[in-house]
């Protein structure tokens, strides 16, 4: 009995750990990997539109930035090396000044506007009076409608002779004003248009960041004797404080690139008074008889360097907030 009962004993650890497990374990590993090949199926897709619509373009941009392109060389591929000679000249044409100046004040003038606005119109509805929600759904329609159509209308509006702004304005007893045939003036004009546009944007990220803010939180501080302009400064602003950030850095790079508004308007003129990065590019690469590839392409490269720039500071301050 005593050596059958042994036998039994020793078979027992083999039986148990030949077959079930290493069964299991071996039957386990196809589908691991048929879920790996899913994975990859459903991921390249989107590494090939990454590569195709945004490496490849900024890989071409920066190579034409490096070289010397004609626009025989441009069809013909043989364009010389030429370093960074195409950023020197853009540096120290006489245009980067103004433009880097025209640059700055369009963007900052227009992330304040439409940032303050667009948090004036969310508190504003966050209320849900009665037709709240149909005045949010008309408030949307600057920024729905094509930005061929809105820069065309206020075109129309801002026009020294027959816009009805000036119409407004001689109803009232003051002069016409020259919005965008003058100097002083069309960078402003511009600007009031980019606001416009970009002030539902505004309103519906602002809106969507009150609305996750817990109502009990409001209730805590206006029992603490905390209401109205200190309750906004203390405790919805700071709450707010994450989706501020991001709606003011895309903000920041959709107006560094805006391109069709100031062209459509004013062309960048008169005099090169609304000139921007994005209108010098364009007017380098493609608003010449000859163009001028190169610089071109070296100042749409600063408008993506500054894009980054600021991407990888709201980066590092997200960072810094999530390990505090």
């Amino acid at each position: 009995m005593n050596r059958v009962s042994q036998r039994s004993v020793n078979r027992v650890p083999q039986a148990a750990g030949s077959s079930p497990a290493a069964g299991r374990t071996r039957r386990a590993t196809p589908r691991a990997r048929s879920g790996q090949w899913a994975a990859w199926a459903f991921l390249a897709p989107v590494a090939v539109y990454l590569l195709l619509f945004y490496a490849y373009p900024m890989y071409r941009n920066v190579e034409l930035s490096l070289r010397h392109y004609t626009v025989r060389s441009f069809v013909q591929g043989d364009a010389p090396f030429t370093g960074f000679a195409n950023y020197a000249t853009i540096l120290g044409d006489a245009t980067f000044g103004p433009a880097l100046w025209h640059t700055a004040v369009f963007t900052l003038v227009s992330l304040a506007f439409q940032f303050t606005i667009g948090l004036a119109l969310a508190m504003f509805f966050i209320r849900n009076f009665p037709l709240s929600a149909t005045l949010r759904a008309l408030f949307l329609v600057p920024w729905l409608l094509p930005l061929i159509v809105s820069s065309s209308t206020w075109s129309w509006m801002l026009n020294s002779d027959s816009g009805v702004v000036n119409a407004v304005l001689g109803a009232v007893g003051a002069g016409p004003v020259h919005w965008l045939t003058s100097p002083g003036w069309s960078l402003w004009s511009v600007t009031i248009a980019n606001i416009w546009i970009g002030v539902p944007f505004n309103l519906v990220v602002l809106y969507s960041g009150l609305q996750a803010i817990d109502p009990a939180i409001h209730e805590a501080a206006e029992m603490d004797g905390a209401a109205g302009w200190t309750r906004f400064r203390r405790v919805t602003f700071p709450l707010l404080r994450p989706v501020s950030a991001i709606t003011l850095l895309l903000g920041l790079v959709y107006t560094l690139k805006v391109f069709d508004i100031i062209w459509i308007m004013t062309k960048g003129g008169p005099s090169g008074s609304s000139t921007t990065f994005a209108t010098w590019s364009y007017r380098l690469g493609f608003g010449n008889l000859l163009p001028a590839f190169g610089p071109g392409a070296a100042v749409g490269n600063l408008l993506i360097v500054a894009a980054l720039t600021f991407g990888l500071i709201y980066i590092r301050l997200q960072r810094r907030q999530t390990f505090s």
